[in-house]
């Protein structure tokens, strides 16, 4: 008995033997064990990937929505001072309903006037974006200032100048507004949004005076006055110009790969 429990041992330990790993394969196979139990699964690795793309699309959207409420402000506090300034001087000419409310201008001007320049305001960086472009000339809020002060002057001096005939008038302003584009733009496509706005702009205009919603005194052009597109130029560059310095340090747009 004691002979045959020595054979059995001896066997099993033979066998034992004969089947163990050489060691450098245990410890390569410790080691990738090892690593398939610290790499997270597939289920846990979906959510830290996907994270940072949804707050990168989360804050593009915030910043979005606070620039498009900042120009609505702008543009439709820019359109009651200078659409009084207009009513003032009798350049324009509103129903007498319209001119015993508070603001002696119509309750449509502001929000149309905020939300046309809240869509300039973010059509200026989005062209300028698209063209491979940025616009880089004077990109400070002092520069800004100045435009808008440049703009409110020319929309003034429309009202406060007076020449022989509105043709003078106009060739006045259209320098004025050209010099405006080359002094606070400068860009190619600043120009071209420029005319754009102001041609879009005319010919609604043109419509709504047709219709009898108001009226121009001494009109020139197609019932209105032949200045008018110089304004909505100089306008447009303007609110250009404050959407530009706005979408200044925007979050980029993620993309889905």
């Amino acid at each position: 008995m004691p002979r045959l429990e020595s054979c059995a041992w001896s066997c099993s330990c033979a066998a034992r033997e004969r089947h163990k790993p050489p060691p450098g394969e245990e410890e390569e196979a410790a080691a990738k064990a090892g690593e398939m139990l610290s790499s997270p699964g597939p289920a846990a690795a979906g959510p830290a990937t996907r994270s940072p793309t949804g707050g990168a699309t989360l804050n593009w959207s915030q910043h979005l929505v606070r620039r498009s409420l900042v120009l609505f402000v702008v543009g439709a506090f820019m359109a009651l001072v200078l659409n009084l300034l207009q009513i003032q001087r009798n350049v324009t000419l509103f129903p007498d309903e319209v001119i015993s409310t508070l603001f002696s201008s119509a309750w449509w001007v502001p929000p149309c006037c905020g939300t046309a320049a809240a869509v300039v305001g973010l059509l200026y960086p989005c062209i300028d974006s698209h063209l491979g472009e940025p616009h880089k000339f004077k990109r400070e809020w002092a520069s800004v200032m100045r435009c808008i002060a440049v703009f409110v002057g020319i929309n003034h001096a429309s009202a406060k100048l007076d020449f022989a005939n509105n043709i003078q008038l106009s060739l006045t302003l259209a320098a004025l507004s050209l010099g405006l584009w080359w002094t606070f733009d400068r860009s190619r496509s600043g120009l071209g949004l420029g005319i754009t706005i102001a041609f879009v702009a005319t010919l609604i205009t043109q419509f709504l005076v047709y219709n009898g919603v108001y009226q121009y005194t001494s009109p020139d052009f197609l019932y209105i006055r032949s200045w008018l597109p110089c304004i909505f130029f100089s306008g447009g560059v303007t609110v250009g110009n404050i959407g530009r310095q706005l979408a200044m340090g925007i979050p980029e747009k993620p993309h889905n790969d």
